[in-house]
């Protein structure tokens, strides 16, 4: 007890340490949050991000700010647990600088994430990003995926983040971190937009099990669609029966947690679903490979701090960093997903 005691400490007091003692026996953890408008407090000529700024309609203040940071930096400790997780997928990302102080300035800081992020295109100027434990995982392919909707006038939009690397374990991983395009404008006037995006991404999806039907493949991001949605359902078609695995394909367990567990990830108005959602390849659920996952193994992290009662409607709802312009205090209007993935050997 004394050892424990002792190497918990030194854990703290020297940065990166817990990262070397502290790792989730015989499995991986993986977790996607989005964290609702993570942007810091100056000005971006090249960004309609003028909200947030001290003199914005927001009045985003340095307060503000660091309040969101040590958010999401207890949002991220609380979904590993005992053990950081290994791999945290981010979206609404203004850029490296907020990641930066996350990493660097939060209480996260002892774990000694990495970061992968690139500028995307988005107007607004929130990208997908990605952080890691080096002694988990070593990257050797980093590609934002550009997203170019067909049309003159059609708006840029978020990446599709891409990355293969390698897991402690030996195994190669490859990871899709994806923020479809929203729903503001209108459900039906929109779903072209998440369509096309959700083929792209199938494409890139094809391309990889083409050349290995055995690839570990994990899918996480805010779809802002759910799994029943015509975007999942006829664009990204992922199996969403379970009982007879095949290799060369992909599996929504998102689908299972929303229809057959109940559970969501995004309430608005008092519609519930799981926007945030996990789809893995074939490979890692039909138990052959040296990692692997079920459906005992992905859920959404519902802990009480990220909820609150409902006023308007039953239940909970979210708790938010803004409801509108009003600054309301919380975490995001998302709740975090996430899934292990267990080592055989």
């Amino acid at each position: 007890m004394r050892r424990i005691i002792v190497i918990f400490f030194l854990a703290i007091l020297t940065p990166g340490l817990w990262s070397q003692v502290y790792y989730r026996p015989q499995a991986y953890r993986l977790m996607f949050y989005n964290c609702e408008n993570f942007f810091d407090t100056y000005d971006d000529s090249l960004k309609l991000d003028d909200q947030f700024t001290p003199q914005g309609e927001k009045h985003w203040t340095p307060s503000k700010y660091w309040t969101k940071v040590y958010h999401i930096a207890k949002v991220i400790i609380a979904v590993g647990g005992f053990y950081p997780p290994d791999i945290v997928g981010l979206c609404e990302v203004e850029n490296r600088h907020v990641l930066e102080d996350l990493v660097t300035r939060s209480p996260i800081s002892k774990f000694g994430y990495k970061i992968i992020h690139y500028e995307s295109p988005d107007r607004r100027g929130i990208d997908v990003a990605m952080l890691y434990l080096p002694g988990r995982f070593v990257p050797d392919t980093a590609v934002p995926i550009r997203v170019k909707f067909p049309g003159p006038d059609s708006r840029p939009t978020r990446d599709i983040l891409y990355v293969k690397g390698l897991l402690s374990s030996g195994d190669t991983l490859h990871i899709f971190i994806n923020h479809w395009p929203s729903r503001y404008g209108g459900h039906l006037e929109t779903d072209p937009k998440r369509l096309f995006v959700a083929s792209l991404l199938r494409h890139y999806i094809d391309s990889i099990i083409s050349e290995n039907k055995r690839a570990n493949i994990v899918i996480m991001g805010d779809l802002n669609d759910f799994p029943t949605d015509v975007s999942l359902v006829k664009g990204l078609h992922p199996r969403v029966e379970y009982e007879q695995i095949v290799s060369g394909d992909i599996y929504n367990l998102s689908y299972y947690l929303q229809e057959k567990k109940g559970q969501f990830s995004h309430r608005y108005h008092g519609e519930s679903g799981i926007l945030d959602q996990i789809i893995v390849s074939g490979a890692l659920l039909d138990g052959k490979n040296n990692i692997y996952t079920s459906l005992n193994h992905v859920s959404v992290f519902s802990s009480p701090f990220l909820l609150e009662k409902d006023p308007d409607y039953p239940g909970y709802r979210t708790y938010r960093t803004y409801i509108g312009m009003r600054y309301h205090g919380g975490y995001s209007d998302h709740l975090p997903v996430y899934i292990d993935l267990l080592v055989r050997r």
